[in-house]
């Protein structure tokens, strides 16, 4: 997988696993990030993908 496609599948991670409630496995998220975070993504790039995902 490359930087690009880690990033959309960290913030889609977070955005349907995430959140106060963590009704599903908080690792899945957790996981999807740091996969991101080592194909050389920043914070800022997930978070801006995931305000992509939220207008989408």
């Amino acid at each position: 997988m490359d930087k690009t496609g880690a990033v959309r599948e960290a913030a889609k991670a977070v955005l349907e696993h995430g959140g106060p409630e963590h009704r599903t496995d908080p690792l899945i998220p957790t996981r999807a990030i740091g996969a991101a975070l080592n194909l050389g993504a920043t914070h800022d790039d997930i978070r801006a993908e995931m305000a992509r995902q939220r207008q989408s």
